[in-house]
């Protein structure tokens, strides 16, 4: 099990003075970052800079996140979810750590999918780098029969310095790649930690090729979400953020692409496409004789 310090890390610095940053970062020109080329894709904000604005965006909106992407998403956020987890197929008892799941809700929906199969000794590792999200899962599985199963640790997905080589049966990142300074650096760490045939599961926004459709799925990602999420949370600049760093994201075939450069393989094109492709499931698995 993971302790609870073991993938700690000093916490951004939090101050009101830092809020107003967060609007410039959010409408920031969309010129390529110096490290861009290191990257799967290019954000609008340098690498250098992403975690620490992040950080500041999930302080401010932790405790309404998951109401307001339910509600953003149209309602399909939790089958999306619940689709994610049933593709994963994990064994019995196998250990998930699932990155950037701070509100519980992947690690929930795990737990209650392997309690289905029968399997009542699957544990989680949720690990997030802001501690509000944190707060807000151990707060939502706090006196559930599943609170024994779950640990909740502070950690860097791109700096797993902490977990042991091959340590890890099932890998999870549901819609937090995107919010990553460096993701291949994340696939790297992911590749690392997992056991050979291990399994490497993520779960992220992706672009809808169908023009009609596509044109409003672009249209409603840029100008709609930022509108509903002040109306949900009154903080635009928040979801302008969101939903620029979204945006940003490479089409699947790409990410694809990025994964399978990391080292994992992956059945057919290596990923499940949810309406349209307005979010995407990929799956790969360590091969076995992998270090």
């Amino acid at each position: 099990m993971l302790s609870q310090t073991a993938l700690a890390r000093t916490p951004s610095a939090r101050s009101a003075a830092a809020a107003p940053s967060l609007r410039a970062a959010s409408l920031h020109a969309a010129s390529k970052p110096a490290d861009a080329e290191q990257l799967p894709y290019s954000d609008t904000v340098p690498a250098s800079d992403k975690e620490e604005l992040m950080d500041l965006v999930y302080c401010r909106v932790a405790d309404k996140y998951d109401r307001t992407i339910n509600v953003l998403s149209l309602f399909m956020n939790g089958m999306w979810k619940r689709r994610f987890v049933q593709r994963i197929q994990a064994a019995p008892g196998a250990r998930l750590m699932d990155m950037a799941g701070g509100t519980g809700e992947i690690a929930r929906q795990y737990l209650e999918y392997q309690k289905a199969q029968g399997d009542t000794t699957a544990h989680v590792d949720v690990v997030d780098f802001n501690p509000d999200m944190l707060r807000v899962g151990r707060r939502r599985l706090q006196g559930t029969e599943f609170a024994s199963r779950v640990s909740f640790v502070e950690g860097n997905a791109e700096h797993l310095t902490d977990v042991k080589d091959a340590s890890v049966d099932v890998y999870s990142i549901a819609a937090g790649m995107h919010n990553l300074p460096n993701p291949t650096k994340a696939l790297e760490e992911a590749f690392r930690v997992l056991r050979p045939g291990g399994t490497f599961a993520c779960l992220e926004y992706g672009h809808v090729d169908a023009p009609v459709i596509g044109g409003l799925a672009k249209w409603y990602m840029e100008h709609g979400v930022p509108a509903v999420g002040k109306f949900m949370t009154g903080d635009r600049a928040a979801y302008e953020r969101l939903s620029a760093s979204v945006r940003s994201f490479p089409h699947q075939k790409r990410f694809a692409q990025a994964i399978r450069d990391a080292g994992f393989e992956q059945q057919g094109q290596g990923y499940e496409e949810f309406q349209w492709g307005m979010m995407v499931s990929y799956i790969a698995t360590k091969p076995q004789e992998a270090q």
